[in-house]
């Protein structure tokens, strides 16, 4: 009885209010476990899957070849070798500080070294491999193999390296391969490329770069705990990078690189029917085979500090007095004036111009439009200056392409520059003088041109005015949805027409046959070969009244000379260009009459009209020497 009596007690201070608030709490407990088991169970499911494969599974990638780069006819220029390179994973989680010692000995680094690539990859995504060292010998290989427990995190990948002709052979044209930069990262252009990625840095490798580089693929490899690779779950394909033809031909490549060897400047052939490159020389050049695995700190500053620049394409981005070469568009703008047909002038060694004298190389007595060009008559085109002034003379220039890109595709193309009074005034706030002119009739003062620019224009008066956008890939080599990314990449005055009387295309061409027979040229004179140009010798210093000197060392002049075959709608046009060579008869004429020849009897031997020589064996190419390969190249 007493007992119930406390039981009933006790029962009584438990107020329904309590209970029920208890029961209130537990139930809501239930439902967030309940709920919390769903999210991971069912909602979840599918990533923590992955998370948990992650842990046993990695995705090791299979990098593509990159395309190989021939010339026009199919002879291989840039091929690739089989290299293998170090990775380091950063996945599972591990303290690397104590390892890198012995990291650094076995390939053959230092500590300083090691950390100054982590440092360059902090901020990349853990699951990213870090490339640590490529092109590894064969004892670094056996060293990452005899470690493998000790140093999971290390990783060698098969890779396809570039393979570059020895001695910079074609350099600029080519360009050359690197891994991307943090610069590059940061442009649109490279929006899907990650650090690490090699991409083409200059020249076809720069501008097609998208086109050579394929695909890479993945494997997917089964790890231990230790993270050492116990199977192999799945793997997908590569796809290779596209090869693509070049317009160059080697033959006429070789014979330009000989022609230029020990010179400083450029050269550049050129088909003006198509606007296809033919052979792009620059010099000095650089081996692009230094940048294809790991650049040294010493090589890049001998080529930085180099005071004559071999990484600059001068063929392109050369800007320089054309000389005398501007005379064929003088004459161009003088005949479509009517000033030129009955000018006579009477040359004493010079002429007094707004109250100056200006002097010419020679005392030629009277000349008329048809020997100011052969001749090169400074007075003459003193006074066709005096008479057109500079907005006249700008606009014919400017319509054959002089101070604007020419479009080639090609990265880092110069404009040029031509004077007019808006051009004065726009970048110096003054007024054009009249006496400014006399310079710019003879290709100096402020007028500046690339040697493409001045192949274009030349062998376009020479077509009757058909200029053509010069690129050094054939046609159909490019996917057709890439070819317009190309043309807004690298815009510039393209394919034109511009408006020459077939009388005065006569006698320009007349004109600058007779140059390589009776003219400044008449020394590299080709017998039997209908071949015409302009010789060309700039100052670099300002041309003052009376100043005839060539100058000496970095002051002497500089040699040009354009050259074409046949002198009517020419099928090869040739520009050189000699830095300091001195007169451009002869220093830079005998180099294009040499790819002249060597062109037109190619083409001989071809159409069957040449005599057939005993077969002789054929010089190794300059990619078959890097390679040291032995068998002869198949012309």
């Amino acid at each position: 009885m007493i007992e119930d009596e406390k039981l009933t007690a006790r029962e009584e201070k438990v107020s329904p209010l309590k209970l029920n608030s208890v029961q209130y709490v537990v139930a809501l407990l239930l439902v967030v476990l309940l709920a919390g088991l769903w999210r991971l169970q069912v909602v979840s499911a599918d990533n923590y899957r992955v998370l948990a494969e992650q842990n046993r599974v990695r995705k090791v990638p299979i990098m593509a070849p990159r395309g190989k780069i021939f010339d026009r006819e199919g002879r291989l220029l840039v091929d690739n070798y089989a290299s293998i390179s170090c990775y380091l994973l950063r996945e599972p989680a591990r303290d690397w500080d104590a390892d890198l010692p012995m990291i650094a000995q076995g390939l053959h680094m230092t500590v300083d070294q090691i950390q100054y690539v982590l440092r360059r990859y902090q901020f990349a995504p853990k699951y990213q491999p870090i490339p640590l060292k490529q092109d590894l010998s064969p004892d670094e290989v056996a060293f990452i193999e005899a470690h493998r427990n000790e140093l999971p995190e290390l990783e060698t990948l098969d890779e396809q390296r570039r393979l570059y002709p020895n001695g910079g052979f074609a350099a600029h044209l080519i360009g050359y391969v690197g891994e991307i930069s943090e610069n590059d990262l940061n442009k649109e252009k490279y929006a899907f490329y990650q650090a690490g990625d090699v991409v083409g840095k200059s020249g076809v490798e720069a501008t097609y770069d998208a086109v050579l580089r394929g695909r890479d693929g993945s494997r997917d490899v089964v790890v231990d705990s230790r993270g050492r690779e116990v199977g192999q779950l799945g793997q997908e394909d590569p796809v290779p990078g596209k090869d693509l033809r070049l317009s160059i031909d080697l033959d006429l490549q070789m014979t330009a690189e000989k022609a230029m060897e020990g010179k400083t400047g450029a050269m550049v052939a050129m088909d003006p029917h198509t606007g296809e490159i033919l052979a792009m020389v620059s010099r000095p050049t650089y081996d692009p085979n230094q940048f294809a695995v790991r650049l040294t700190k010493d090589y890049w500053n001998k080529i930085l500090n180099d005071p004559d620049h071999p990484m600059m394409n001068k063929t392109i981005q050369a800007q320089l007095a054309p000389g005398s070469t501007f005379k064929i568009i003088m004459s161009y703008a003088g005949l479509e004036e009517g000033v030129a047909q009955d000018m006579h002038v009477n040359c004493a060694g010079g002429g007094t111009f707004f109250g100056h004298f200006f002097a010419c190389d020679k005392h030629h007595g009277g000349v008329d439009i048809q020997h100011a060009i052969p001749w090169s008559c400074d007075t003459f085109y003193y006074t066709l200056a005096e008479r057109l002034q500079i907005d006249t003379i700008a606009k014919y220039a400017t319509s054959v392409g002089i101070s604007q890109k020419t479009g080639i595709d090609l990265p880092d193309e110069a404009t040029g520059t031509m004077p007019s009074t808006a051009w004065k005034l726009k970048n110096f706030h003054d007024k054009w003088y009249a006496g400014e002119v006399i310079s710019v009739g003879i290709g100096q003062g402020a007028v500046q041109a690339s040697p493409i620019q001045l192949a274009r224009a030349l062998s376009g008066i020479a077509s009757g005015g058909a200029l053509k956008r010069p690129h050094v890939i054939l046609d159909g080599q490019v996917p057709q949805e890439y070819q317009q990314a190309i043309l807004d990449t690298y815009p510039g005055s393209g394919n034109k027409q511009i408006s020459l009387k077939p009388e005065n295309w006569q006698i320009i061409t007349d004109a600058m046959a007779e140059t390589t027979v009776t003219g400044t040229a008449a020394a590299v004179h080709l017998q039997g070969i209908d071949f015409a140009g302009k010789t060309g010798t700039a100052q670099v210093v300002n041309h003052s009244a009376g100043a005839t000197s060539l100058g000496t060392g970095n002051a002497r002049a500089n040699a040009w000379f354009v050259g074409m075959a046949p002198r009517r709608n020419p099928d090869i046009v040739v520009a050189v260009l000699v830095e300091h060579g001195g007169w451009g008869a002869e220093a830079a004429a005998p180099l294009g009459a040499r790819v002249v020849n060597a062109f037109v009897e190619k083409q001989r031997k071809k159409a069957g009209n040449l005599i057939k020589v005993a077969e002789t064996p054929k010089p190794a190419t300059p990619l078959e020497t890097a390679a040291k390969k032995e068998e002869s190249v198949t012309n």
